[in-house]
């Protein structure tokens, strides 16, 4: 596995381990329906929270959350369309960001509650 592939994966465990220390109840990692993709999908309060991780070393010169544009948001609003229309969901639904910086082991970790809404099409 390529270093930025580990580095990501060990920031979306470091995310995890942060949203159950939390209650958050962890629905799905890494959902996949054809080339649509949902990083963490949980639930709290009644609530459906779609969240992206974003992982960086420290000494990046961008913030992870920085790299979330408006095409990524649109995919995962669609995303995560299709999720709650397959999971026949009805809850309120929230998108958040996880930004991990560091390294495995000494993680940094922002959560950003309802970090974009859907964009108006």
């Amino acid at each position: 596995m390529a270093e930025h592939n580990e580095l990501g994966k060990a920031g979306e465990d470091a995310a995890i381990a942060y949203l159950m220390k939390q209650d958050y109840v962890i629905r799905h990692r890494n959902w996949h329906r054809g080339h649509l993709e949902l990083d963490i999908v949980a639930a709290k309060e009644n609530e459906l929270i779609i969240i992206e991780v974003k992982t960086r070393h420290g000494n990046s010169l961008t913030l992870p959350h920085e790299a979330i544009t408006l095409q990524k948001i649109r995919r995962t609003v669609l995303a995560a369309d299709t999720y709650i229309k397959i999971y026949q969901i009805d809850a309120p639904v929230r998108f958040d960001i996880i930004s991990v910086t560091g390294e495995p082991g000494n993680f940094s970790i922002e959560h950003i509650p309802e970090a974009f809404y859907p964009p108006m099409w």
